[in-house]
């Protein structure tokens, strides 16, 4: 940590939390003040480690200005088997909880800007602050609205359980418990960057996604959640694995760790136990405990903060009814799926793998739903399965949920750039995206409108900052409208998920085995 005097800090933005002035960086060329690497948890290590976050608390610091200029380092990053090919070392620290504002230049205390809260993704194993950026949004809303990128502890330091891990003094999904605990250091002190805790968005894709599926339903659905809208972009949904399943996952991590206690574990010096974690992925994927596309670390069910199985959440009406925003692309299981699947029989040992409890009618089910006969390849097949139990039915989850308790909820599909996992990427976060080969800036321009706008508005409808006339987004009902993006078509279609198939209720009435 830097910290100058306040003389030394007076030509860079400053702002003062109370117990602690930071110094940033102003982005001239953005007209942008950033504030990097703010710490709003203590240090998660040692004795802390698997502990619940705990607020940071700045000592002797009320007369110093820190130095909020650089990112934080990202947290522990995990590389599942079939992400690799050749053996690596973990990288980044423990010392992550960390987070960077984005500040409107000319925001004050009083401004009351809308906030929108990124949880980054990375299948909640990978990803840090800095991946998200909001540059584009920002520039084309006319900055109108304060940005923040959180991080949180990811794989074994994240999302171990068991009970007897629990008996050991471990809290449960400490990876989400600092995410909520960002969300509560922002309620608190956003309003010092000029932003207004009341109209703060929380977002996120793929395991950020999922991430904003889990605070929905935190502890059944809270009345007064901290964020007032939600954004799940092709929500993450892995499954949650069950209690022998995070026993095994612990007893791997002790193992490759040589210890047998979690006290051992608290003792480890870092690098040892980067080294244990990162090896447990290896292990477990030999053992067939995960498989392809599968991150094996994520949230779990716990009883508490995690009170059942999404999908059972959602059905059941326990979340926070609070404006939501869901999206998936066309093809979301392909870079999940394994293309060196080439026979029915190694499909069948792959869906075993994925689905460990799964009997014989489940099997087949599943090829009756999904006959060989309508793809071109198994690879094909296998991918359409994957991406639907993962990603595209738990979006047909969410919004029938919402819209049957009349909260509003929009839905989209994206089937256009590169139509795979993320594809929407470019035209929200790129800052040059124009002057790539082949841009659609046309596209670009109206997907940032509806972007920022719900983030300002809780509604995609309500302000655009482009020219572009763009077709109005209706409010998702059962079985109704979803906005379909694609090559040829820009428009309010029936979302054919939820009804002219029966993938998601089959995989919705099958959750317990699903897990998800």
């Amino acid at each position: 940590m830097i910290i100058a005097t306040f003389a030394q800090a007076t030509t860079r933005p400053i702002v003062d939390l109370g117990s602690i002035k930071y110094y940033g960086h102003y982005n001239d060329t953005l007209k942008i003040n950033e504030f990097h690497g703010i710490r709003f948890a203590e240090r998660p290590i040692g004795p802390l480690r698997w502990k619940a976050p705990q607020p940071y608390a700045p000592q002797n610091l009320t007369d110093a200005v820190v130095d909020a200029t650089q990112p934080g380092p990202p947290c522990v990053q995990g590389f599942p088997q079939w992400t690799i090919s050749d053996p690596v070392q973990a990288v980044g620290s423990e010392d992550c909880l960390f987070l960077d504002i984005f500040v409107p230049a000319n925001s004050t205390k009083g401004s009351n800007l809308p906030v929108a809260l990124s949880i980054p993704g990375g299948g909640y194993v990978m990803g840090y602050a800095s991946q998200a950026s909001p540059y584009a949004l920002m520039r084309h809303s006319k900055n109108s609205f304060i940005f923040v990128n959180i991080q949180y502890r990811l794989g074994a330091y994240g999302f171990l359980g068991s009970t007897n891990f629990n008996k050991e003094g471990g809290a449960a999904n400490v990876g989400l418990l600092d995410q909520r605990l960002a969300m509560e250091w922002v309620q608190e002190n956003i309003g010092a960057f000029g932003g207004n805790a009341s109209k703060v968005t929380i977002l996120g894709g793929s395991a950020g996604g999922g991430s904003v599926t889990s605070h929905l339903i935190w502890k059944g659905g809270v009345d007064k959640p901290p964020f007032r809208a939600a954004m799940a972009d092709f929500p993450f949904w892995q499954q949650y694995l069950r209690e022998e399943q995070l026993a095994k996952q612990y007893d791997n991590l002790l193992a490759s760790a040589d210890c047998s206690t979690l006290q051992c574990l608290q003792d480890l010096p870092e690098e040892t136990l980067k080294e244990a974690t990162q090896n447990t992925y290896v292990s477990a994927y030999a053992d067939k405990a995960y498989g392809y596309g599968n991150f094996y670390y994520g949230p779990y069910v716990d009883g508490g903060l995690i009170r059942d199985l999404p999908s059972r959440e959602f059905r059941a009406g326990h979340f926070s009814q609070v404006p939501t925003w869901t999206s998936r692309e066309g093809y979301e299981g392909f870079t999940f799926s394994n293309q060196s699947v080439t026979t029915i029989k190694e499909e069948i040992e792959d869906l075993r793998t994925q689905f460990p409890s799964a009997h014989e009618e489940f099997v087949d089910d599943v090829f009756g739903l999904y006959p060989h006969d309508q793809f071109n390849s198994t690879f094909w097949q296998r991918l359409t399965w994957f991406g639907d139990f993962s990603i595209n039915c738990p979006t047909c989850y969410i919004a029938s949920s919402l819209a049957l308790s009349r909260v509003p909820i929009y839905k989209q599909i994206f089937n256009a750039g590169t139509q795979l996992h993320g594809a929407t990427g470019p035209y929200l976060a790129d800052l040059d995206y124009a002057s790539e080969r082949g841009a659609n800036v046309t596209l670009a321009n109206i997907l940032r409108d509806w972007y920022v706008s719900f983030v300002v508005h809780s509604d995609p409808n309500a302000q655009s900052w482009s020219d572009v006339t763009k077709p109005n987004w209706p409010e998702y009902e059962p079985g109704g409208q979803v906005m379909s993006v694609n090559f040829t078509e820009l428009g309010a279609v029936e979302d054919r998920y939820y009804d002219d198939t029966k993938r998601c209720s089959f995989f919705w009435k099958n959750g317990e085995m699903v897990q998800n």
